[in-house]
């Protein structure tokens, strides 16, 4: 079976190749296209995810709704839509935001090295969740996810902390 290729990118989102998704994030991780999704309900609560406890990296640390990365040849808009299926069994249109830069180890073996692309959509549920992604969702309060998230910020995903209230900066525009 070959291997899932992702999109090795430079500091402009210009593509320079693909490699395994594990040589991507082993050791010296590379840099490569990530996407992120963040799905409200119309309450205004934010969906989060605490990650399968069978992840390489951040196993257990709770995240934004869904995260991943596009495929060698794949667009990352359609990659978004793909992932939001696999892992929560939802179809909802997606809105594009913006797109940041990033790194952080986890452990001396695994580590990200990201260029995110950060995607907002609606849906109130049921979810289908894919228990090899994500152990437990829940929609939280966007005040109390801030208080939380600043009182336990080691509860939450690098990816998500960078990018959570620009999010939110975004939803009020």
């Amino acid at each position: 079976m070959e291997r899932e290729q992702l999109i090795l990118v430079d500091h402009d989102d210009m593509e320079i190749g693909t490699e395994t998704k594990e040589k991507c994030h082993y050791k010296q991780p590379i840099l490569h296209r990530a996407l992120s999704v963040f799905i409200f309900n119309d309450s205004g609560q934010m969906l989060v995810t605490k990650r399968s406890s069978k992840k390489k990296t951040w196993p257990g640390f709770w995240s934004n709704s869904c995260c991943s990365h596009p495929r060698k040849g794949e667009e990352t808009e359609k990659a978004a839509q793909r992932r939001i299926r696999e892992e929560l069994g939802i179809d909802v249109p997606l809105t594009y935001l913006f797109k940041f830069e990033y790194s952080a180890q986890f452990n001396e073996d695994w580590g990200e090295n990201e260029l995110d692309w950060v995607f907002i959509g609606k849906h109130n549920g049921p979810f289908r969740h894919n228990r090899d992604e994500i152990d437990e969702w829940q929609f939280v309060d966007v005040e109390e996810l801030k208080r939380d998230v600043k009182k336990h910020p080691n509860r939450y995903t690098p990816w998500f902390k960078l990018c959570f209230e620009r999010v939110l900066e975004n939803l009020k525009k």
